[in-house]
């Protein structure tokens, strides 16, 4: 009996070894093919080689990802969108989860506006796109109806916490001495393409450069997945709210 036990215990090993080894083969395969979709999502031909407004802020990226997608409206429409990002402020535009945007139509915390907010569609060169209350991006290009391109890096994220630190901020604070991060740059484009029949393409460009170590720059296809998502969810929040019929 104790053979037939052992026997049977071989084998659920073995079967428990194969179906790990075909998981582990089916999630790498499923990764790299979402990886490929990931670098070619609304792309056109020469789309990833295009030079972009904005590329010049971080010339030695690491990573790069670029998307793009049609939208049934003028550039003209869809400015006064992108002008109103951040937080506090329109917010994101993709999942309300990590939007963090204080809803202009609520009490509490909730996604994206679904409307073109008053006072919020002025944006000039230098300002803040904020992520937080206490800080963000700053505004490196803005050419209305065409470009809008954000950058931020690690000299500037230290001097917004010590800033909102000395204005009194205990968690600013705390936050500033807890810092470790590696020097970083990393810009994020916003493109308006007039397209035939009042149409326009919206192009997104994120690049980023960071000092990493050799392992940790093994994870930067992960962060690409990362990045995709992200970037697609906010491309089809602002479609969805640019072509949305209003009343």
């Amino acid at each position: 009996m104790l053979w037939l036990l052992t026997s049977l215990l071989k084998l659920i090993f073995r079967l428990k070894v194969i179906a790990l080894s075909v998981a582990a083969g089916m999630a790498i395969a499923y990764g790299l093919q979402l990886r490929q979709l990931s670098r070619s999502w609304g792309l056109l031909p020469g789309d990833a080689d295009r030079q972009l407004p904005g590329d010049d802020l971080v010339d030695d990226a690491d990573h790069t990802e670029t998307r793009s997608i049609i939208v049934e409206a003028a550039p003209s429409a869809i400015w006064p969108w992108l002008a109103q990002m951040g937080y506090g402020r329109g917010g994101w535009y993709g999942y309300p989860q990590l939007d963090r945007a204080w809803s202009p139509v609520a009490s509490a915390r909730s996604g994206s506006a679904d409307r073109l907010l008053p006072g919020h569609g002025d944006l000039a060169v230098g300002d803040i796109v904020p992520t937080h209350p206490g800080g963000g991006f700053v505004a490196k290009v803005v050419e209305p109806d065409r470009a809008l391109v954000l950058y931020l890096d690690d000299v500037i994220l230290r001097e917004q916490a010590q800033t909102a630190a000395d204005k009194g901020s205990v968690r600013a604070a705390e936050r500033l001495r807890e810092m470790d991060m590696p020097a970083f740059g990393m810009s994020w484009a916003f493109i308006l393409d007039e397209e035939p029949a009042g149409r326009s393409r919206l192009v997104e460009r994120f690049r980023l450069r960071m000092d990493l170590s050799a392992p940790q720059r093994r994870g930067l296809p992960m962060l690409g997945l990362g990045v995709f998502a992200l970037m697609r969810s906010q491309m089809l929040g602002i479609k969805r709210r640019v072509e949305k019929p209003r009343a």
